[in-house]
């Protein structure tokens, strides 16, 4: 009988220094900022968000914008949730990117 593996992803968001919106393409993808909303990056990791989080600031598997931009996690909009199963993790995702976005924040996701 095969063992059920326990839920190990989780999904963060990482604060961004406003100086993002100096980016086009940022710009570009959110058109429904609202001027003073946070900025944020969106992601999910099988790694505990911290140890996530020192990996893009080192530029490890990084995104560029949270390498370039990164302040700190938000766990108030993410800790709730964690930890799921891979497609759950999946789907919170874009949930969450969703709402922050329909909420006036800047929001990338890779």
């Amino acid at each position: 009988m095969a063992r059920r593996k326990r839920p190990h992803h989780h999904v963060y968001v990482v604060e961004l220094s406003k100086d993002v919106l100096l980016e086009a393409r940022f710009r570009r993808c959110n058109p429904g900022y609202i001027d003073g909303k946070p900025c944020v990056y969106v992601g999910m990791t099988g790694l505990d968000p911290d140890v996530r989080f020192d990996k893009h600031m080192a530029g490890i598997q990084a995104n560029t914008y949270v390498t370039k931009y990164g302040l700190r996690l938000l766990p108030d909009l993410y800790e709730g949730f964690n930890p799921m199963a891979y497609e759950a993790a999946q789907e919170r995702e874009v949930e969450i990117g969703i709402d922050l976005r329909s909420a006036g924040f800047g929001v990338w996701q890779a």
